[in-house]
């Protein structure tokens, strides 16, 4: 260590205030802890730690955390400790055990603290002097990705991930090890893997979550090796100059609302270094009022990753795993230290719902709430999510009716998403019942199982999974969005025209231009309840203008087994046709397909014993297909999951609209079904001249209208006629309850 400098002066104020508590029997006494200066925990204190330690037993959630990694920590001590020379790629077992050491690493520190067994520090120091004398001769990883591999993983980010967990481990004994052995392992574990991650900017600086986890890696380190200029880095980037960085990341990569520019699934991951990092921030440098910063928007994104799932998974848009959601470790971090630093008793439903808790002060307080009965439920409401630091690059909006199981309506209006995003502008999704039904592919990807290609991104994520194609968008010409290149999405992001919502109505509205050369479209999507309809509908309506003659095709993506197609449509029984050729097209088999037509169709399907209807038109003359991903797969990579598509030949512009119903029940414990039929005897459009409005005639002689102005961002009146009616209003939009032959007015 250098000369003294500000920082070095107000840790050692920290450290010096920090009450130390009465000695135990086999916890670390005075004389130990006091073995050096500068040696003593600072991401949580010992005065925290002896307050877990004191009171910890006594709130079952904490109780049942410590005893996990109890049972965890002994295992892999009778296992005996393997530092391995790293070789195998992600999923194989080198990369398997280095991740098992940093996680045992980390809980022994935190288990020699709560029970004041020395065994527990001595095994996390014997596995680090196992790294101290390996980690100095290590290179690049044999099987390293990118142009910075990692050193003990294959990937650099990995690496940070072992740093941000094992240096936990490493403060709460670090003042139990002789000098030494405190050196030694400063000096050939935990410096230089920070100097690795600090001194290859290429990483380090990037306004990316994989240098969100380095910055916060170095970041830690620095505060527990009382190094300055690593905590300084880690703050501003490797120059230090305020360019890069963990602010700068805060600062870029969240919206007002706390919604990060990757999606849910990577603000899930990404989450853990913002939040960890942010409390080591706070815990040693309070007066940066971290937590505060742009309105505490940390704090915001927490809740905001929640409101962006449903059934407890995460929405799963970009490139997303279906199987992650509220329970991940890293949320637990989030809930904890959320909460800690918000007295948001709806967060604490969240982290019973989890079954764990951090050990750490902050997890301590919210087994002790949940013991005593203060949670609240966490209300899932219709949301809308800014994109962009600035909250002015679209939007994800979650329209929401019939609470945690019923009805979500997602349309995805956000920006790029960076390298992670998919070509899917005006993409949307939707649940019910508990249920995926109008789903998103998400990734092509089997996270870290070794024999599909080691866990990382097949193939087909990029030549399906990334492609227009794969979602419920407009796809011109069989090109994907922006030509498939994510760079020349980046600076492009929908309009958002309208979010809306009443106690029977709930709407959102966007457009996008720029997708392709002289096209745009704007896509209007509401979730309406109506007495005469069993469950609320989704009304869809997506126009689109062209500047010449195009193909246009909108798939839509659905998850359940057909029970009828309500139109013509010749079947391939004897070979099965593939839709095309590139972008998408080579994964899709054609099962049937109809002739071009300008009437309503249908299509029901059963998921769940739940009925689905969706009724869909055009405009234009349309042919429909039905199909299945899964085509040019020789290594059965994809999922196979049903299709229907809409195509328009030969027009420079066209409207699309739909009505998605979900109806009545199929129970087959009982052998019974009631409510199969739909409740819409007719699906209809009518357009004005600058206004449409869609008509649906309902059983029993109710007609409920929906009308829309071409930009509903706008005021003004409108009219539209049409089947003897007319329909008139203010405003971006309106809603027309009316029995069937009467007109709204």
């Amino acid at each position: 260590m250098t000369r003294s400098t500000p920082l070095m002066l107000l840790l050692a104020a920290t450290f010096s205030a920090a009450a130390l508590p009465a000695a135990h029997a086999q916890a670390p006494n005075a004389a130990t802890r006091g073995a050096e200066a500068g040696s003593a925990p600072v991401l949580v204190t010992a005065a925290q730690w002896e307050q877990m330690r004191r009171d910890g037993a006594g709130y079952p959630m904490f109780a049942r955390e410590q005893a996990r990694a109890e049972k965890l920590v002994r295992a892999v001590m009778k296992a005996g400790i393997d530092v391995p020379v790293p070789k195998d790629k992600g999923g194989g077992y080198t990369h398997e055990q280095h991740k098992r050491n940093y996680q045992a690493i980390q809980a022994a520190g935190a288990l020699y603290r709560l029970t004041g067994d020395k065994a527990y520090a001595n095994f996390a120091r014997d596995v680090l002097l196992g790294y101290a004398a390996l980690y100095p001769g290590l290179g690049a990883h044999p099987e390293g990705r990118g142009q910075i591999p990692g050193r003990l993983f294959w990937q650099t980010l990995n690496d940070s991930v072992w740093l941000v967990n094992a240096v936990q481990g490493y403060d709460a004994i670090r003042d139990s090890l002789s000098a030494d052995e405190r050196r030694t392992i400063d000096d050939n574990v935990f410096r230089p893997m920070a100097q690795f991650l600090s001194g290859n900017p290429e990483n380090f600086d990037k306004i990316h979550n994989h240098a969100t986890w380095a910055v916060a890696a170095t970041g830690m380190t620095g505060y527990v090796l009382r190094d300055p200029v690593l905590v300084d880095q880690a703050l501003k980037g490797s120059k230090r100059d305020g360019n890069a960085g963990f602010l700068k990341q805060v600062d870029q990569l969240f919206s007002p609302d706390g919604y990060y520019e990757e999606g849910p699934y990577y603000q899930r991951y990404a989450l853990a270094p913002f939040i960890l990092f942010a409390n080591a921030v706070q815990r040693n440098e309070p007066e940066r009022g971290i937590f505060k910063r742009r309105d505490g928007v940390l704090l915001k994104a927490v809740d905001a990753l929640v409101q962006s799932s449903y059934g407890g998974y995460f929405i799963p848009i970009n490139d997303a795993i279906l199987d992650k959601g509220l329970d991940t470790e890293e949320l637990v971090a989030g809930i904890d230290i959320a909460y800690a630093n918000t007295g948001d008793a709806r967060l604490l439903s969240v982290a019973k719902g989890q079954k764990r808790v951090l050990l750490s002060p902050e997890g301590l307080q919210v087994a002790k709430a949940l013991a005593e009965n203060k949670a609240k439920p966490y209300a899932f409401v219709p949301t809308l999510l800014r994109d962009g630091p600035d909250g002015t690059e679209g939007a994800l909006a979650i329209l929401r009716m019939g609470g945690e199981d019923g009805q979500a309506l997602v349309m995805k209006n956000t920006k790029q998403g960076m390298g992670h995003g998919h070509f899917d502008k005006l993409n949307w999704l939707f649940y019910d019942n508990g249920q995926r039904v109008v789903t998103d592919y998400g990734a092509a990807r089997f996270l870290n199982i070794e024999a599909k290609s080691g866990g990382i991104y097949l193939p087909e994520n990029t030549s399906w999974a990334r492609q227009t194609l794969a979602h419920n968008t407009l796809v011109v010409n069989e090109q994907s969005h922006f030509g498939g290149d994510w760079k020349k999405g980046q600076p492009l992001a929908p309009a958002p025209l309208l979010f809306a919502v009443t106690d029977d109505t709930q709407i959102v509205s966007a457009r996008m231009d720029g997708a392709y050369d002289g096209v745009s479209f704007t896509r209007t999507q509401a979730l309406l309840a109506h007495p005469s309809l069993g469950q609320p509908v989704v009304l869809d309506l997506l126009r689109v203008d062209g500047s010449t003659p195009a193909r246009y095709d909108l798939p839509l993506h659905f998850n359940g087994h057909i029970m009828d197609v309500g139109f013509k449509a010749q079947s391939a029984v004897t070979t099965r046709p593939v839709l095309g050729k590139a972008n998408g097209y080579q994964h899709v088999w054609v099962d049937a397909s109809s002739e071009p037509g300008t009437e309503a169709r249908s299509l029901t399907w059963l998921l769940d014993g739940r009925f689905y209807t969706y009724r869909f038109a055009s405009t234009a003359p349309a042919r429909a297909l039905i199909g299945e991903s899964g085509a040019n797969d020789p290594s059965f990579n994809l999922r196979r999951e049903p299709l229907l598509l809409q195509r328009v030949d030969g027009q420079a512009s066209t409207t699309f609209y739909g009505v998605l119903e979900p109806h009545g029940q199929y129970d087959g414990t009982a052998e019974t079904v009631r409510g199969a039929n739909s409740r819409i005897d007719r699906l209809a459009h009518y357009r004005g001249k600058d206004a449409s409005v869609l008509v649906l005639d309902l059983a029993g002689g109710q007609r409920l209208a929906l009308g829309i102005a071409d930009d509903p961002s706008k005021g003004g009146t409108h009219e539209v006629s049409g089947d003897g009616q007319r329909w008139s209003w203010n405003g971006g939009w309106k809603r027309f309850d009316t029995a069937t032959g009467k007109g709204g007015k």
